[in-house]
């Protein structure tokens, strides 16, 4: 007996050993007196508000680690750490060694936080190399900090809208993008088509309706993060097929987890409750209709819809989570050619871009909005995720002229714009409303984002084995301001007719 408690004992001290030489966490920790006490929430906004006037934007990664601490304190101690060799090992799939670091990082955890796994472990992701956990110590930041195998750690649950001052927030209330009030439409504002469908008057900016005796999205799926899609409006619903649509579907999930506790798993389903996503599948792809009501972009292309988000402002726990998972689900489908999300934050998410860059890699074309807010946070330039290199980032811009749109954001990483705003009234794009037989009108980089998302199914419908990049390159080619790339607009309007030819 003896002995055999010597071999476990050496080999315990082997372990540990070569698990502190590996991670690096040996070393010892010392706080400053100064950093002891978390910082509040309006100091935390404020080094954020900072960085991202001074640099243009901001990211966990190149702030201190008492920053770091403090915003997972005020965000209900709860934490996302992605781990891998390296930074681009986000892949469990691709990652021989992933268990084995995430059983070192969480020795490290238990270690520093004092308590078993069960106590700090709150999922670890079926797809990626990362897992959200408690963490209630500013030395567990550090010691994590310290190990070769960290990519990240960030606050998962801290709100930076919600801790905004109350001037700031009345300033970005648009940025919710929800709203279910019905509008009529302008004359002026569609041309009805056969058999009996408006076609909006942005579309004829794009020569969409020409490019239609081409392509009609036919054969190609989209997917659609965002909000969900209304069960009350049909055309989106059991007459997706209706007039010239035919023998396509539509199929809806739901990812976002409507709850306060992170430890809840079950969504709230698949149906909209915010309005925006039902406006984005509208423009996007509604059918052909015969019941005069607005077409959407690529009408006899397929749907795939996840309510991901409450609202437009990809900001908490759980719909930080619910874009990661429809991402990863999106990306797993060998349908889904293209997934477009119309929503945001001004600073970057580590489980998003791991979620973005796993569909990324199963070559999806992944379409995101530019930014659509007022005042507070448009100085900004183009959000996050849209300023990835994985993402084709959109605008909008007004008629008649390279001028964003009133609420639009722009900048280096836009790729195409999209004539969303009229020059004479102002008025937006006509789509169907959240209820059968409605209307509405959208606007913003959100409706910029759809609509370019169905014109590359349009392209791609028309020559089916082509890849994304090929696809991509010939919407650059067809775009107004090719083959210049302007610094805030990107190579402009996309030219639909041409880019089917």
């Amino acid at each position: 007996m003896t002995k055999k408690l010597f071999k476990l004992s050496i080999f315990a001290l082997l372990f540990i050993t070569s698990c502190s030489k590996d991670t690096a966490v040996d070393q010892e920790i010392t706080i400053d007196p100064s950093q002891e006490k978390p910082l509040t929430p309006q100091e935390i906004n404020g080094r954020i508000n900072e960085a991202l006037h001074s640099k243009g934007s901001f990211n966990w990664a190149a702030s201190s680690n008492h920053l770091i601490w403090s915003a997972i304190v005020q965000g209900e101690d709860i934490a996302t750490i992605g781990f891998g060799e390296s930074k681009n090992d986000y892949d469990r799939s691709r990652s021989a060694n992933n268990q084995k670091i995430q059983k070192e990082l969480t020795a490290i955890l238990m270690q520093y936080e004092g308590v078993s796994l069960d106590k700090i472990l709150i999922s670890s992701d079926a797809y990626l190399n990362l897992i959200d956990v408690v963490i209630k110590k500013q030395e567990t930041v550090i010691a994590l900090r310290r190990s070769k195998y960290i990519r990240y750690i960030e606050p998962a649950n801290y709100r930076y809208m919600a801790n905004a001052s109350s001037n700031e927030r009345s300033d970005s209330s648009s940025s919710s993008g929800c709203g279910y009030d019905p509008e009529a439409l302008n004359a002026a504002d569609y041309t009805t088509v056969t058999p009996n469908a408006k076609v909006p008057w942005a579309f004829y900016q794009h020569n969409i309706p020409s490019a239609w005796n081409y392509s009609t999205g036919r054969g190609i799926t989209i997917g659609i993060v965002d909000t969900g899609v209304s069960p009350n409006q049909t055309l989106l619903g059991a007459n997706f097929n209706d007039g010239v649509s035919t023998g396509r579907t539509i199929q809806k999930y739901g990812t976002y987890v409507d709850s306060i506790w992170p430890w809840s798993t079950s969504t709230d389903g698949p149906n909209d409750q915010c309005g925006h996503g039902t406006s984005m599948a509208s423009v996007a792809s509604a059918p052909r209709n015969d019941n005069g009501m607005p077409v959407g972009v690529a009408y006899n292309a397929n749907v795939v819809t996840y309510r991901a988000a409450a609202n437009v402002v990809v900001e908490g726990y759980h719909e930080q989570n619910g874009v990661k998972n429809a991402f990863t689900a999106l990306g797993n489908r060998s349908d889904v050619k293209i997934i477009s999300m119309s929503m945001g934050h001004i600073f970057s998410v580590g489980k998003i871009e791991d979620g973005i860059k796993y569909a990324y890699s199963k070559g999806k074309l992944i379409f995101c909005a530019g930014g659509t807010s007022t005042s507070f946070t448009n100085f900004v330039g183009v959000i996050f995720p849209a300023w990835m290199a994985e993402t084709v980032a959109v605008t909008g811009v007004k008629e008649g002229a390279m001028q964003k749109c009133d609420v639009c954001h722009s900048g280096s990483k836009i790729e195409f714009t999209v004539v969303m705003q009229r020059a004479s009234s102002g008025n937006t794009v006509p789509v169907n409303n959240y209820s059968d037989s409605q209307t509405d009108y959208v606007g913003g980089s959100s409706v910029a984002t759809a609509t370019s998302a169905g014109i590359a199914a349009l392209v791609w419908a028309k020559n089916p084995t082509w890849t994304r990049e090929q696809v991509l390159t010939k919407m650059r080619q067809s775009a107004s301001l090719y083959p210049n790339r302007n610094s805030e607009y990107g190579y402009g309007n996309v030219n639909a007719f041409l880019a089917v030819q």
